[in-house]
């Protein structure tokens, strides 16, 4: 055997088969735990995110209620009468009502609703209750 002589090994087409068997196999197993965990990872940041929303939704829902007892508490009729007595506004007498003639005039359509509600303010008008 000379000096430049080298080694030549066949490589068994079985074993090389097998190693990339084995490559493929792992590879996979990787990329799938590498998967199960980026889920797990956006399903614990979906869930901060969630708790989050639930929150401020509760502040939400917290603060609507709040406004309409607020509102409640302004449209109370008792509170614009004493704002209205407050600022020296008094209920009309009989003399200081005057109904424009288009509401006087007919019993049918939009006079007659008219004059249906101001019948029940002032008492004593034509269709309205009579003391």
């Amino acid at each position: 055997m000379t000096k430049n002589q080298r080694l030549h090994r066949e490589r068994d087409p079985q074993v090389q088969r097998s190693f990339t068997a084995a490559v493929v196999v792992s590879a996979l197993l990787v990329a799938g735990a590498l998967g199960v965990v980026g889920l797990r990872v956006q399903q614990v940041h979906l869930a901060y995110q969630l708790d989050a929303l639930r929150a401020e939704r509760e502040r939400a829902q917290t603060l609507s209620r709040q406004l309409e007892v607020e509102v409640a508490t302004l449209r109370s009729p008792g509170r614009v009468e004493a704002g209205a007595r407050r600022l020296g506004l008094i209920a009309p007498g009989r003399g200081q009502v005057v109904l424009a003639r288009e509401f006087v005039a007919g019993s049918v359509g939009v006079a007659a609703v008219h004059r249906s509600r101001v019948a029940t303010i002032v008492p004593g008008t034509r269709g309205g209750p009579a003391r």
